[in-house]
């Protein structure tokens, strides 16, 4: 008998938006996918959404979407093609990072404010600390692996599950996701409607991986 596939999390960023361009740090604003945004995500639909190809409907137990319009926007354009959109939830469990008093500020903005600022050290005043994502990104880490445990151990569920967030989330989630500290996510690029795939070594939960990142992305 042939041992059960590895479950797997999709982790997708949003579409491009307009501070996505500018580099502007977009955490509670609610601001549209661009009109190449909304094209490059129906584009990745067309290419790994769908039956039998990577993101497969049948595999999904649950879609984790933020509530910002840009996440919400992108979900669909992923999905709505399906004949059944999947089971999906939208929560702020996984929202930006909310960067309170540098919202909307550029990195050199807040230099000017604070020259030895990094938000992977110090967090944001008004907003998120270090330690306030750590807990937040820990806590759906927990429930994904949950979902995966039931999949692989219990045979319930499904194999898959999906989330579409934001940025620095997504720094911050791969980075905790195979142990590292938090603030090592500022070494994994994370492109507009890129999408991650983590999963395990060796058949093993207990040995978590990053599979693959920034798939059919186009750097901005």
């Amino acid at each position: 008998m042939s041992e059960r596939p590895m479950p797997r999390l999709f982790l997708i960023r949003h579409g491009q938006t307009e501070w996505s361009i500018n580099g502007r740090h977009t955490g509670r604003t609610d601001i549209p996918l661009t009109p190449l945004g909304e094209q490059e995500a129906a584009e990745q639909a067309k290419i790994l959404v769908g039956d039998g190809k990577l993101i497969d409907p049948k595999n999904i137990c649950t879609v984790m979407v933020s509530p910002r319009v840009r996440a919400h926007r992108t979900f669909h354009l992923l999905f709505d093609h399906l004949p059944e959109i999947p089971h999906h939830v939208t929560t702020e469990e996984v929202r930006e990072w909310d960067y309170g008093d540098y919202e909307g500020l550029l990195s050199s903005e807040i230099k000017q404010r604070n020259p030895n600022w990094t938000i992977w050290n110090d967090g944001c005043p008004g907003g998120e600390s270090v330690e306030d994502m750590r807990m937040r990104v820990d806590n759906v880490i927990s429930k994904v692996r949950e979902h995966h445990r039931a999949w692989k151990e219990e045979g319930k569920g499904c194999r898959d599950v999906v989330i579409v967030a934001h940025g620095h989330f997504n720094r911050c989630f791969i980075a905790r996701w195979i142990n590292f500290p938090l603030c090592l996510g500022t070494h994994f690029n994370v492109e507009p409607a890129g999408i991650a795939i983590l999963g395990y070594n060796h058949h093993n939960l207990a040995e978590p991986a990053l599979n693959a990142l920034n798939l059919y992305a186009k750097p901005q």
